[in-house]
């Protein structure tokens, strides 16, 4: 009976142990393969010139090779995604950013330099005098290109080559001919010419086109009726200056600026990024084209954030401290109507508050002017937009506030009140000796909390006024209702010259505010504990 028992464990064990292993085998099959992933983007960021991407994701497969192969760090294991994330998502981006305020990107220095000396390296120029006019005639399916000069316009390599026919090429073809030769003809083809619309409608194949004569010259579609030799127009030297072989110029790379500047001083684009060290963030503070209008977006971000949190704190607390009233019936349905603002979605609210506030055909303003005769401009009066802003933003934020007062205020005990009661205390007082004291320490961390996100609140900003009206005089894209995060964003990509060093500079000072406040919150929070 032993031994029956024994025999039919056995198998049973075997089978075990074989799913065991084949699991194993199976996870380190699964994380071979993300560190060879890994590894393939290492190399591949690293070929196109990312040095940054390249070792972030080095560091990122060595830290899976090593805390997946240890048994010592199994216990790490749970947590490394969320880590690798944090890393990713958070940390990197932080410090590529950081790395950028230091340097002068934008979209005149955004190539390497070896990017930046191949294109200048592969610009041609048509010689002067050496265009063929061309014609295109029919040959069967296909078609053949007949180009002809006028006698004494071409120079001494192309004597004699008046008159040139290319070999038949093909326009419906799935992979098109991209060089042809031509030969010289003493009169056109007697097939049929193309009309002008046919060539226009194959003018990207003939622009892609390259026609060699007998000789080895090159031609090049110079215009729509043209072709011609196409020369190199720079020449690098040993040095690393380019010779500008149409007029003998010299090009000659500044690294302290990231350009190439002519003799003249005349600085060239494209250029490349170059470290220019706390230039960005002194021109923050240096340049009164930036520094007046990054004062003044600086002091109404605080005060829009500070406002914001002051008025949605005393909304909702009104609100909550009236649904606590005994005498109110109904108090389901007021607390369903009041907290839906907070069930639309915030880009919804703005939209249609854009349509509202509209200086011409609004609601409020048809109602304002129905009633007392006036017209407000919301979006073009600085103190009506920012005015504008704070109500939006009060009427999306209050059901916030209105949920954590209700939450607070059902947690203080009754007794109080009836004490109070006993005492001769009324409404007012109970709010301002009893209520309100209780949940003010409790809420001062979510009021910071609060205010942080406001201080970065963007899409009310980008969707509502777009951080109209202008600050006149500024160097820089901004407006008098932007607050820094939107202020940031519209150097990046709205501004002419997308100053992304500078955009890094404000960037990197709006998160040592935000850092600043979330150590006071946790003191806060802290202290409340």
């Amino acid at each position: 009976m032993y031994t029956t028992n024994a025999s039919r464990g056995l198998p049973r064990h075997r089978s075990r142990h074989l799913r065991e292993r084949y699991t194993r085998w199976a996870a380190r099959a699964l994380v071979a393969a993300l560190v060879l992933a890994l590894m393939w983007l290492v190399i591949a960021f690293h070929l196109n010139g990312q040095w940054m991407f390249s070792l972030l994701f080095l560091v990122l497969g060595s830290a899976l090779a090593v805390v997946f192969t240890r048994r010592s760090l199994m216990s790490h294991r749970y947590i490394f995604p969320a880590v690798a994330g944090l890393g990713v998502f958070v940390i990197f981006p932080l410090l590529y950013t950081i790395g950028i305020s230091f340097s002068n990107y934008s979209s005149e220095n955004l190539l390497s330099e070896e990017r930046v000396r191949a294109q200048f390296l592969n610009q041609t120029y048509q010689a002067e005098g050496q265009a063929f006019d061309f014609t295109l005639y029919r040959d069967g399916e296909r078609v053949r290109l007949y180009l002809e000069a006028e006698r004494g316009e071409l120079d001494a390599e192309l004597e004699g080559q008046h008159q040139l026919l290319s070999a038949p090429l093909s326009l419906t073809a799935d992979e098109p001919a991209r060089r042809l030769t031509v030969e010289p003809v003493a009169s056109p083809p007697s097939g049929e010419p193309l009309a002008m619309r046919e060539v226009i409608a194959n003018r990207a194949l003939m622009q892609a086109l390259t026609l060699e004569t007998p000789d080895g010259t090159e031609l090049s579609m110079a215009g729509l009726r043209s072709f011609a030799p196409m020369l190199p127009r720079f020449v690098e030297n040993a040095d690393g200056s380019l010779t500008d072989l149409r007029n003998g110029g010299t090009l000659t790379p500044d690294h302290q600026t990231g350009f190439f500047v002519t003799e003249e001083g005349e600085r060239l684009t494209p250029g490349w990024p170059v470290a220019v060290g706390l230039d960005n963030y002194t021109r923050i503070f240096t340049d009164p084209d930036i520094r007046g209008p990054f004062l003044q977006i600086f002091v109404w971000t605080f005060v829009f954030a500070g406002l914001t949190v002051a008025f949605t704190l005393a909304v909702g607390f009104v609100l909550a401290s009236l649904l606590q009233w005994d005498q109110l019936r109904g108090k389901a349905i007021y607390r369903t109507l009041l907290i839906l603002p907070y069930a639309v979605p915030a880009f919804i609210s703005i939209l249609i508050f854009k349509g509202m506030f509209n200086q011409n055909n609004g609601e409020i303003n048809l109602i304002l002017e129905g009633l007392f005769g006036i017209s407000p401009d919301w979006f073009t009066d600085p103190t009506l937009a920012r005015s504008m802003l704070l109500m939006v933003n009060t009427w999306l934020g209050y059901p916030y506030m209105l949920l954590l007062c209700m939450g607070l205020i059902q947690s203080i005990p009754r007794d109080l009140y009836e004490a109070s009661a006993v005492d001769g205390g009324g409404p007012v007082t109970n709010l301002f000796t009893i209520t309100l004291p209780l949940i003010l320490k409790p809420l001062t961390p979510l009021l910071i909390a609060a205010f942080a996100f406001n201080f970065n609140n963007f899409v009310l900003i980008a969707l509502l006024t777009g951080g109209s009206p202008d600050i006149l005089g500024a160097s820089t894209p901004a407006g008098t209702t932007d607050l820094l995060v939107s202020y940031t964003y519209r150097i990046a990509f709205q501004d002419a010259g997308q100053q992304f060093g500078l955009a890094a500079a404000i960037a990197t000072l709006i998160f040592l505010l935000v850092v600043g406040l979330s150590w006071l919150n946790l003191r806060l929070s802290k202290v409340q504990v």
